[in-house]
């Protein structure tokens, strides 16, 4: 379906009135596809990749059908992606009465339980503090009629698919319920998840698996190990815009940031290791320019929905390869154009075949420049922590299934919320 603006699209006058009142005026591929069949009240198993649009492919559906009554619930696998989408929800729906829930670890909980007192229309959570609440009574999720499982394939990674069969357990079965998942990758363990919880779902696919923004040049370069940190004060100060820095380990991410401020850049790290609070000032200092570098473990990645991000730089190769889609998706957002740039060890070949083959292209290698001399401060950073682990799923951040972040506080009270 191909459409200029948002009208057309079965969307009810005051939510068009909202949408253009905060600038929404022209709906992106997955939203002209997902929106129509969404408000028709069809499961929809969306395929885009980050940064397409997805939580107003499906919150204008779900504040529609909340605007009749209906209850939502919006689980997703990182805070700061459900901080992201309770923004959304808040900027479409709050005019329009729609209250929401944020349940997420390392937030106090008593704020959670009073919104959830007050009744919420939607429920936005990460999988181990649903479940906290759960197992305290202090929701219940029997009156959902629209489900979202956003970023499915990277809470399936984290490990969190105990949770979700949890959950799915406790909201209504699939034939009195909506469902849309929504995944950037479609591996089979998704594909399986929709057929045991999804009824008939309509299969929207944006841009094949693999694939990343056409706007995103990519570069790649091999390099030992103690030559990284002279190319990436070479590379930041060829680079004048904001520029996200991937490492592999929590450890990396605080040696890396410590390595950009040594060498005079403003910068913040952004991993597990990190409260909530520190992370959401790491993020909103990275938006509103107080800090030019941002250095991140996948596991935030996908909670980094920032415009206007120049440069990503992969200082650590992923350790999944499908890891390298979401992570230079994270620039050349909104239409506009982004660079990514790789570190790779010589050892680290096989890697950048795998990479390469969920690509479907090869990427370009770049000859090493002229790099700066080290740098004396340089050898009073942290040591480099442990090596790097054998091939196959990351474990510095993923172990133990993702379960349960630091709880915010105790449980005092409980809810009668139908939510």
């Amino acid at each position: 379906m191909e459409t200029s603006d948002f009208y057309g699209l079965g969307i009810a006058p005051d939510i068009l009135t909202i949408l253009d009142k905060t600038g929404f005026k022209v709906p992106t591929p997955i939203q002209a596809k997902a929106i129509p069949a969404g408000l028709e009240g069809k499961d929809v198993m969306g395929l885009a990749q980050t940064g397409t649009g997805k939580t107003l492919a499906f919150g204008i559906p779900m504040v529609q059908a909340c605007l009749s009554g209906a209850q939502g619930l919006v689980i997703l696998p990182t805070r700061e992606l459900a901080l992201q989408v309770e923004e959304t929800f808040i900027k479409v729906g709050g005019p329009l009465g729609i209250r929401t829930a944020l349940l997420i670890g390392g937030a106090p909980m008593g704020r959670q339980l009073e919104q959830l007192r007050k009744g919420p229309a939607v429920v936005i959570g990460t999988p181990g503090r649903i479940i906290d609440h759960l197992e305290q009574k202090t929701i219940s999720l029997r009156s959902v009629k629209i489900l979202v499982l956003d970023e499915a394939d990277r809470m399936l990674d984290m490990g969190f698919a105990p949770q979700l069969k949890r959950i799915l357990n406790e909201v209504p079965p699939a034939d009195k319920r909506q469902t849309m998942l929504f995944s950037a990758t479609m591996p089979e363990d998704i594909v399986g998840l929709a057929r045991s919880y999804m009824k008939l779902p309509l299969r929207i696919e944006i841009a094949p698996p693999g694939t990343t923004n056409e706007r995103v040049t990519q570069e790649l370069f091999f390099i030992t190990r103690n030559d990284k940190p002279r190319l990436l004060e070479r590379v930041l100060g060829e680079y004048r815009g904001s520029v996200l820095v991937f490492t592999r380990t929590k450890f990396g991410a605080k040696r890396v940031a410590s390595l950009a401020r040594h060498i005079g850049h403003t910068a913040a790290e952004l991993h597990s290791n990190r409260s909530l609070n520190q992370r959401r000032e790491a993020l909103e200092g990275f938006r509103n320019g107080r800090y030019r570098v941002l250095v991140a473990t996948d596991i935030a990645a996908r909670g980094i929905d920032v415009k206007g991000i120049e440069l990503v730089v992969n200082y650590d190769l992923p350790s999944n390869p499908e890891d390298y889609v979401h992570r230079i998706g994270r620039t050349a957002r909104a239409g506009a154009a982004g660079h990514a740039i790789s570190f790779a060890m010589p050892e680290e070949r096989r890697d950048v075949h795998d990479i390469e083959r969920v690509m479907r292209v090869t990427l370009p290698q770049s000859k090493l420049p002229q790099l700066p001399p080290v740098r004396p401060e340089e050898r009073t950073l942290p040591s480099r922590g442990p090596s790097r682990p054998s091939r196959g799923r990351g474990t510095s951040e993923r172990s133990g299934g993702g379960r349960r972040p630091p709880r915010g506080g105790g449980y005092h009270s409980r809810s009668r919320s139908h939510h």
